[in-house]
């Protein structure tokens, strides 16, 4: 279903990229930093809440590069778009294209990661310090199974550090983990770059036993984690001696299979298409003039219901339970990756 209104959506976005803005029309840019793993769902969720509301998008992404997004919120402004919604690929240095957006009275919105020393109008994210906590708890349950104690190494492979989801993930992990002195924590920056975690796998893991892999993304590392432990005969399925513990956050389709396969063990689902539509429902919101309070957000159904609203030093932000996903659940068919 979300392939076929992307297809479409992304068709619209595409036919209106030299528009000019109409009067009577709404016209948001979203700039995205790429459309790799779980970013192509996050904006197809967004371009079908926009055409619900009626409106027209304007979608580039930046390929990783931090300057060239700010780079394109400057374009979107000539352009004289009604509203601007960006995935940061620097929490900071989105901080300048927002700045210059507020003073062209353009209002301004986040998915996925917040903004780092700006006000944006709402942030709409997964609660990524619960799913760096869930995924703590699984390792330490783990290794107090394997161990007789929460002992043991772990590795953790992060994302780019420069973004609060990133350290948010790293956060909520860490502090768990940190509770238990027989615990070794190895941290290694990935930076959302899969040949990346490969070879911080191999290195690692060829140098020293670990018990643990915890993966800030499993869209990005799950695969080639698996496939790297195999090819330096680290690898056994789950139940059998010499198991590595693979938690992670995100709940890619990929992963739930080795999940099911006994690859791996434990991630913390995130609603991914849920970011797009409610970004977009809160901002009709807005622009029709209606005061967005702090409090509980429900959606019947959802699996992150009930949501947080909060208003932070960075904005209002809507916080999205992550959901922690094992064997035990991981057909549940409310799930994005089973969608």
């Amino acid at each position: 279903m979300h392939s076929k209104q992307l297809v479409a959506a992304c068709a619209l976005g595409l036919a209106l990229s030299g528009a000019a803005q109409a009067a009577d029309e709404t016209i948001v840019g979203y700039a995205a930093p790429s459309l790799d793993g779980a970013q192509s769902q996050i904006q197809g969720g967004f371009l079908v809440g926009a055409e619900q509301h009626g409106w027209k998008v304007l979608s580039v992404t930046s390929g990783g590069d931090a300057q060239k997004q700010v780079n394109d919120i400057n374009d979107f402004i000539t352009q004289n778009v009604s509203a601007i919604v960006a995935v940061p690929d620097d929490s900071a240095g989105i901080c300048v294209g927002v700045a210059a957006a507020k003073e062209a009275g353009i209002p301004f919105y986040t998915i996925d990661r917040a903004p780092s020393g700006c006000v944006v109008d709402m942030v709409v994210l997964s609660d990524n310090y619960l799913g760096g906590q869930q995924a703590g708890e699984a390792m330490v349950a783990h290794l107090t199974s394997k161990n007789g104690s929460p002992s043991g190494t772990v590795l953790e492979i992060t994302g780019n550090l420069a973004q609060n989801v990133a350290q948010l993930r790293g956060a909520g992990f860490q502090d768990v983990l940190n509770q238990h002195d027989g615990i070794t924590l190895i941290t290694r920056p990935g930076d959302w770059d899969a040949a990346k975690g490969v070879e911080i796998v191999r290195d690692v893991a060829s140098a020293q036993p670990i018990d643990g892999i915890y993966m800030h993304s499993d869209c990005v590392y799950a695969a080639g984690t698996v496939q790297t432990l195999k090819e330096i005969d680290q690898f056994a399925p789950a139940g059998e001696d010499g198991h590595i513990f693979i938690a992670g956050i995100d709940g890619c389709s990929g992963n739930l299979e080795l999940i099911r396969q006994g690859a791996t063990d434990q991630t913390s689902g995130q609603p991914i298409p849920d970011f797009g539509t409610l970004v977009a429902e809160f901002m009709a919101k807005q622009f029709a003039g209606e005061a967005i309070e702090p409090g509980l957000v429900h959606q019947d159904g959802a699996l992150w219901s009930p949501g947080r609203l909060e208003m932070t030093d960075v904005g209002m932000l809507l916080y999205l339970s992550t959901t922690s996903i094992t064997r035990d659940n991981v057909d549940n068919p409310g799930l994005w990756g089973n969608q």
